[in-house]
């Protein structure tokens, strides 16, 4: 069976076709400034030369035609006819309280998802755009909608529920809804296979330009660190994480700010980038620090801190932790922010491993043989949690 995985930005698309028979991606690429000037499609098929093409994209229809015209291309293609996709997977980034798992799509699901919209408009929209360009290239093509808050679902209603007066709750669904699901559900369960142990108490911590802490019992959420949207946390990239929510009302009468500009100062001028002037990405931010920029060493130590700062909240919600995953950009790769934040967790019983820490986008165990909590590095594939889904879904298991 070949999977078709589809994420959708509101300018942007990417895909990766799987075989799921081995579970190998044939081809992947990139949909880039669709609807803008410069739009170009870059195509990556497996055992061949990577495609690069630059063309007029103006909507998402257009963006999987193209696609799938890569994809059946006689010279750079990897499949001779689109018979052979079997299904398509949708990543949706939200799924509010009505999704708890995975689904097909038909008419009622897709009515669901463009309510949703409200609760997330920068994200749902594009998503909607490209499930129906493929109903519309795509005919009779069985589709799968795999929700970023899905695997969220199981936290109970003392976590969600925020101290507000509950008719906000009733009325307008606010609450803690949680994202990166589908990272956080791939990589707890690859570390607990790996600790051999099926009702782990694991800790997965998703750390790249956005980031978020997951607590997990026995393979359910129990609470995590993104919330109504993907605002709150520990400090991102270019979001500030968690803020007094008087320093909003605040600022806004200091500056003059709407709420549409004071929106975009925490989401898109706060974080890493915020504090360091340099950069939202990690790798800049620490080469300045090493020259001796203070900013940059400061944001470093804030993102360490907040990190650690969750674990912390969160072993003891758990009562107590077998293992602590780092993944995603960061989490994968950023040797010396694991390290940092690793030697504060001493009173885990955490015997950590410089050694074996050495190392960037493997899975690996950064702590010692009899290390009471057990630390990993393990790379998410989030592609591949969505295509699992969309094949069992098809075949009705």
């Amino acid at each position: 069976m070949n999977i078709l995985v589809l994420n959708s930005g509101s300018s942007s698309l990417k895909y990766q076709l799987f075989d799921m028979q081995g579970e190998t991606v044939m081809a992947k690429g990139l949909v880039e400034k669709i609807g803008l000037e410069g739009s170009e499609l870059t195509h990556s098929p497996a055992g061949k030369d990577k495609v690069n093409i630059v063309t007029d994209i103006p909507n998402h229809s257009v963006a999987i035609e193209l696609v799938i015209s890569e994809l059946l291309d006689p010279v750079h293609g990897v499949i001779r006819d689109m018979k052979e996709i079997n299904a398509v997977g949708h990543r949706v980034v939200h799924g509010g309280q009505t999704f708890c798992k995975s689904c097909l799509i038909d008419t009622n699901v897709l009515a669901e998802i463009e309510r949703l919209v409200e609760l997330a408009p920068l994200h749902n929209p594009p998503t909607i755009l490209a499930i129906r360009a493929c109903e519309e290239k795509m005919h009779g093509v069985p589709m799968v909608a795999v929700f970023d808050t899905a695997f969220h679902q199981t936290m109970p209603a003392y976590t969600y529920l925020y101290g507000l007066p509950y008719h906000y709750y009733e009325k307008y669904q606010v609450r803690r809804y949680g994202f990166h699901g589908t990272s956080h559900r791939f990589v707890s369960a690859r570390c607990s296979e790996l600790l051999g142990k099926k009702d782990a108490k694991i800790i997965t911590c998703h750390l790249g330009n956005g980031s978020s802490i997951a607590a997990i019992n026995n393979g359910k959420v129990l609470d995590t660190s993104m919330c109504f949207t993907p605002l709150q946390g520990i400090l991102m990239g270019t979001r500030c994480g968690d803020i007094d929510p008087a320093i909003v009302t605040f600022l806004m009468a200091k500056e003059g700010l709407d709420p549409k500009a004071m929106d975009d100062v925490m989401n898109k001028e706060s974080g890493l980038l915020g504090i360091s002037g340099v950069s939202p990405d990690m790798r800049y931010i620490e080469e300045a620090a090493a020259k001796g920029n203070e900013r940059a060493a400061v944001a470093l130590k804030v993102f360490e801190k907040t990190v650690v700062h969750y674990i912390g909240a969160y072993a003891a919600e758990l009562n107590g932790v077998d293992a602590i995953v780092f993944t995603a950009g960061i989490g994968e790769n950023a040797i010396n922010a694991r390290a940092n934040i690793c030697a504060n967790l001493d009173y885990l019983g955490v015997d950590f491993d410089a050694e074996a820490n050495n190392c960037r986008g493997q899975e690996v165990e950064i702590t010692r043989p009899g290390s009471k909590t057990r630390i990993f590095a393990i790379p998410t594939n989030e592609e591949l949690m969505i295509a699992r889904d969309a094949q069992a879904l098809v075949q009705g298991k």
